[in-house]
């Protein structure tokens, strides 16, 4: 059975900080409020939109209006500020010779599929499970298990790719291998907390799989 590799977005395949810093400075001035440095921003990146207002001092009753607010904005700017990271296309399409693909992001899945289909990998993916897919977003395995249901698949050669604690975490409880890239918005230290294959970005995980009979 072919492999089956599933890729974390921000900081694993694009960089589109540049977009979410913009969404949030959009949808904290809409309501008359001071901005959070980009600093406490991108230290949430990864985790879903919701929790990220709510951990930024947005009381509940208003993350909603806030989460529209960034969307609003996000959704025209995000493919003019975003980019790949160096090597990500050729680790995309390394990766498709010998392996089923998937995407398993916290992001919006409406969102992630325009931004893929604007940089021209997105028919390299079989699956694409978004924010909106699931109840359960990483570190839960649902998303992972939601992407596999609609594979083929063995999940001794199934792979997780991500850039935090949480893409390893989930890969751990849906009880597939994984393998952290640095090459994103977590420290080599911090993933070393959670990941046992830690390496440098998508190319080098991607050699490293290919490797493994």
């Amino acid at each position: 059975m072919k492999r089956v590799i599933l890729f974390d977005l921000d900081g694993t395949v694009i960089d589109s900080t540049e977009a979410i810093l913009d969404g949030f400075r959009v949808a904290f001035e809409s309501f008359g409020e001071d901005v959070p440095s980009d600093e406490a921003i991108k230290s949430e990146v990864g985790y879903p939109l919701e929790d990220m207002f709510l951990t930024l001092g947005v009381e509940p009753s208003k993350v909603d209006e806030y989460v529209h607010a960034y969307k609003m904005h996000y959704r025209v700017i995000s493919c003019e500020k975003t980019v790949l990271l160096d090597g990500a296309r050729e680790a995309i399409m390394e990766a498709h010779k010998f392996a089923t693909l998937g995407v398993v992001t916290t992001k919006t899945g409406e969102y992630s599929r325009i931004l893929l289909e604007h940089m021209g990998l997105m028919d390299y993916f079989d699956v694409l499970i978004g924010r909106e897919d699931v109840k359960n977003p990483k570190p839960h395995a649902e998303p992972i298990l939601k992407a596999l249901a609609k594979l083929e698949h063995d999940r001794s050669k199934t792979w997780m790719i991500g850039d935090t604690c949480m893409d390893i975490e989930s890969a751990k409880s849906a009880e597939i291998n994984s393998i952290a890239v640095s090459s994103g918005y977590a420290t080599h230290s911090m993933l070393q907390n959670c990941a046992s294959n830690i390496c440098k970005n998508l190319i080098e995980a991607i050699e490293h799989i290919k490797k493994i009979k």
